[in-house]
């Protein structure tokens, strides 16, 4: 009885002090907000799959980052360090490598926040030494990531990142036809890479540029020995013997527009984090889900709310009985 009764007096004494009520609904929402409680909230649930080029044209320069010039390959990199960061969670990334004809996935997609250290880390060793062929055939590619799509335990929208280099250069013997070809609808493609022409280095295992390049590498007679299987991750190994002899390699945007309609995707030019940001956010979402949001910020905004209307009314209220007190006495003043 004594304790229902305490209760009662408290009830009764917050009821008429706004106060003292205001200060302790705020005390409860801060320690609520300790625990960082989360409410599910539906949303749109995006899945993407990153598709990296990761072929030696990659290693060429021309890319900038806030001022820093790196390779093509770098600039990647620090693009989805810095687009992954942004993803609100409840997103699903998978991490995928482009050489030669083929496409092979690190991993299926994975929640961004639950994974994010293990999936900045893949992204930090990334690097061409990857690949396991040293031609890359662009048009072979659709078929591959399509494939690739199929084995995914989940839906996912593609992002594929590449300058567009096809090695060796396409020809009428093997220029692959996609115009029967529906499994891009949904996909964005990337252009890495300057418009203006740079050499791509030749490096050795230990990462040691012995060379450039020379037009020759792209250069093959038309023939069956050029498309046949065997020969697609065969190049020369010789290199440019002065800087007329290198090859000039620049971002092939014309060339990826076409293929980006050809496979009814979107493109993108990727010097712009933004307009890559906005052209994601523009594909279709995989799936429509519940998501878990914190509210700890939440709490602790109304928390502050509640302290601050705790004393504000008052304040005012005072001041306003001031200032009328003192238009009284200036009008008694004015009167004598």
């Amino acid at each position: 009885m004594q304790f229902k009764a305490s209760i009662k007096k408290f009830w009764h004494y917050l009821l008429h002090r706004r106060d003292a009520a205001f200060l302790s609904l705020a005390f409860i929402l801060l320690v609520a907000a300790i625990f960082k409680p989360v409410v599910p909230v539906p949303r749109n649930i995006y899945s993407y799959m990153f598709v990296v080029d990761i072929s030696q044209s990659m290693n060429t320069k021309g890319m900038f980052w806030h001022g820093q010039e790196m390779t093509r390959l770098e600039y990647t990199k620090t693009m989805l360090h810095d687009m992954i960061s942004t993803l609100p969670c409840g997103s699903r990334v998978s991490l995928s490598v482009f050489a030669g004809f083929t496409v092979a996935a690190l991993y299926a997609p994975i929640e961004v926040c639950g994974n994010y250290d293990a999936i900045q880390d893949t992204l930090n060793h990334l690097e061409w030494r990857m690949a396991w062929s040293g031609n890359s055939r662009i048009r072979e590619s659709a078929e591959a990531i399509s494939r690739l799509l199929r084995t995914l335990p989940e839906p996912a929208q593609v992002v594929f990142f590449t300058d567009g280099e096809e090695a060796p250069h396409l020809h009428a013997f093997n220029t692959r036809d996609l115009s029967g070809f529906q499994g891009g609808n949904g996909w964005l493609v990337v252009g890495i890479g300057s418009l203006d022409a740079y050499p791509i280095p030749k490096l050795d295992e230990k990462n040691t540029i012995i060379g450039y390049w020379s037009a020759e590498n792209f250069t093959m007679q038309p023939g069956i020995a050029q498309i046949s299987q065997q020969n697609f991750g065969n190049r020369d190994d010789n290199v440019a013997t002065n800087e007329d002899d290198r090859y000039p390699s620049r971002l092939d945007e014309e060339y990826l527009k076409q293929f980006s309609g050809e496979i009814h995707a979107e493109y993108v030019r990727g010097d712009s984090e933004p307009n890559v940001k906005a052209a994601m956010q523009r594909l279709k979402p995989a799936k429509r889900d519940f998501s878990p949001m914190q509210i700890d910020w939440l709490l602790g905004l109304l928390a502050i709310a509640l302290i601050i209307s705790a004393y504000t009314p008052q304040r005012l209220l005072h001041l306003m009985k001031r200032l009328s007190h003192r238009a009284q006495n200036f009008r008694s003043r004015k009167t004598v």
